[in-house]
Order: structure tokens, then sequence, then C-alpha cells
């Protein structure tokens, strides 16, 4: 086992690794593969709040990109897909489900009639208001775990590391 103070199961991946191929440096799953097992752990630790508000991860983030893009609360159906990362026909079946629950509606663009809106009800920004809240509060309790100087430490880290995965993911397309 490496000399740290709390050996995990990323550590004894490692020294198996470091066993069966002494050829290899498996390094990189020291970082790699805590940071994979804490995006599990963060999601299993988030989800319940959603739950609680009747929502899934994915319907919350909808809300979410409705709710922050600000009055009068709507996006085109193909700018709010490119929000969620989902395609177009994923989309649509999320938007069904929410609007069968009364959360939004869909309108006709007043620039162009062929253009979908989806718009977030009365009903929907007080849901999502109200699991919102609840969300911050539990991150909020979740980084307070780590520390302000442990998290406001990783946090440039983690913008630059991911400005370099976007720069590489753009230059694929």
């Amino acid at each position: 086992m490496p000399d740290h103070p709390l050996p995990d199961r990323v550590d004894r991946i490692e020294d198996e690794w470091r066993r069966e191929r002494p050829d290899l440096d498996p390094s990189p799953q020291g970082v790699i593969g805590r940071i994979h097992r804490l995006a599990l752990a963060l999601t299993a630790q988030l989800t319940p709040v959603y739950e609680t508000h009747g929502l899934s991860e994915a319907e919350f983030d909808l809300l979410a990109s409705l709710r922050r893009s600000g009055a009068p609360y709507e996006l085109p159906a193909g700018e709010l897909a490119s929000h969620t990362m989902v395609t177009t026909g994923g989309l649509t079946k999320r938007v069904d489900r929410l609007h069968a629950r009364g959360l939004v509606e869909r309108t006709v663009s007043s620039d162009d009639a062929r253009r979908r809106m989806i718009r977030l009800t009365e009903v929907g920004r007080a849901v999502i208001d109200d699991a919102f809240t609840a969300h911050l509060a539990n991150e909020h309790r979740l980084l307070g775990e780590l520390g302000a100087e442990d998290a406001a430490a990783l946090e440039p880290i983690l913008r630059r590391w991911l400005a370099l995965l976007d720069e590489g993911d753009t230059r694929a397309r």
C-alpha cells in the first residue's frame, strides 16, 4: 500500500496493477479513478433531493435551464436540448412528461411560427425554485464536508482541466 494516511480502494487497484503489470504506470488512476468514483458518489447524494421534489436528475436539469434563462422562462427546443446535452428526441420525451404534470408548456416563437418554445409554467417555476433551494443547501453541505480551503483550491484546477478537455473536444468535432 502507498504511504497515505487513508489508503482507499483506488490505492488497492493501483497496487494490484503495479504487481500484475510492473511495465505500466497506473498513477493516472489515482486522480481519474477517484474523480470517477467521486462523480458517482455525488450523484448518489444529489438525486434524492431531486426525488423529494418529484423530479429525476434530467427533469431537474431541464427545469433549471428554463428557470435560469430569465423571464419569460422559455427557450427554443433546440437550445434547450443543447443546454441539457440530450438529443431532440430525448428532449421531447422529457418535455412530454413535464408537460403532462403541468410544469412546462409548448408555445410558438413570437419571431418565427415554425420555432417551438418550451416555457416553464407557474407551477413548474414553484417546483424548480423549491428544488433548487434544497439542491444548493445539499451542495453547501457536501462542500462543507471538504472544507472551504480545499474546495477553493480544487475549483480552479477543475475549471482548467475542464477547459482543456472542452478544447480537445471542440478540435475533435
